[in-house]
């Protein structure tokens, strides 16, 4: 059974940090491309960053760019997001998901559609005061 849990949300002063972990099973890590996606309350799900599996690529969105860090430890299954400078605007449900594997990621700004996931996590809660 594939699964995908979020760890690391919190509560965070503007312009503090957190690191988000994904811890994936069930399924072979190191050959999907994986993605963190976040909604933010009363919003529709937002992409925010992806990794490939091949080579190690990575491609955000410019509202993180600079920001955030995606990367990931295929021994140990677990995908990350290192997020600095946090904002308020940043505060959201952060989920980790499974890139369908017949989906190419193109680059920034150009992440897949969100049918173009195949399983996601129950995400974790990231909340930014000002």
């Amino acid at each position: 059974e594939v699964q995908l849990v979020e760890s690391g949300g919190g509560v965070v002063l503007s312009g503090g940090s957190l690191r988000l972990s994904c811890a994936a099973s069930g399924f072979p890590f190191s050959v999907y491309d994986m993605s963190w996606i976040r909604q933010p309350p009363g919003k529709g799900p937002e992409w925010v960053s992806s990794i490939k599996a091949r080579d190690g690529t990575r491609y955000y969105s410019d509202s993180v760019k600079g920001r955030f860090t995606i990367s990931r430890d295929n021994l140990r299954s677990t995908l990350y997001l290192t997020m600095n400078n946090l904002e308020p605007e940043d505060t959201a449900l952060y989920h980790c998901a499974r890139v369908d594997p017949g989906v190419e990621l193109e680059g920034d700004n150009r992440g897949p559609r969100l049918d173009e996931y195949d399983y996601w996590g129950q995400g974790t809660q990231v909340n930014v005061s000002s």
